[in-house]
């Protein structure tokens, strides 16, 4: 079932799928902003924490878009058509940190800032259930 789900979810095997991408790409593209820019960090705290690891230029570049946004928005606008063509609506730089953010918390690593890189401490984690077997 999962994989048939998969497939229909899949741009380039589902038109329908490859319909709607171009929809939200079209949308984004209209007042510049990029598909990671659309997660709310006072929703998730995860998104919250993965923008606090981000590089501040990345974290400043996505509010200056946000801001573009609602005040295109405001004046019913939508960006030049040659500032629409550079437009890059699905490139990630959120998704690697919420992965990071998801494996630090469920997982065994701790993430650890080094100089300018990042440096992954490996940390053995025992989880203890709160079921115990003698009930």
């Amino acid at each position: 079932m999962s994989s048939i789900l998969q497939s229909l979810l899949n741009p380039r095997k589902s038109w329908l799928a490859a319909q709607h991408m171009k929809s939200v790409s079209q949308s984004l593209r209209n007042y510049g902003l990029r598909y990671d820019d659309l997660y709310d960090p006072y929703y998730d705290l995860d998104v919250k924490e993965a923008l606090n690891r981000l590089p501040r230029e990345i974290v400043d570049a996505r509010n200056q878009r946000l801001k573009r946004a609602m005040d295109l928005s405001m004046k019913h606008q939508y960006l030049p058509g040659d500032l629409q063509a550079m437009q890059t609506p699905f490139r990630t730089y959120l998704q690697e940190m919420l992965a990071l953010e998801n494996i630090c918390l469920y997982g065994n690593i701790e993430w650890s800032p080094k100089g300018s890189g990042m440096r992954f401490a490996y940390v053995s984690l025992r989880l203890t259930s709160s079921f115990s077997s003698n009930d």
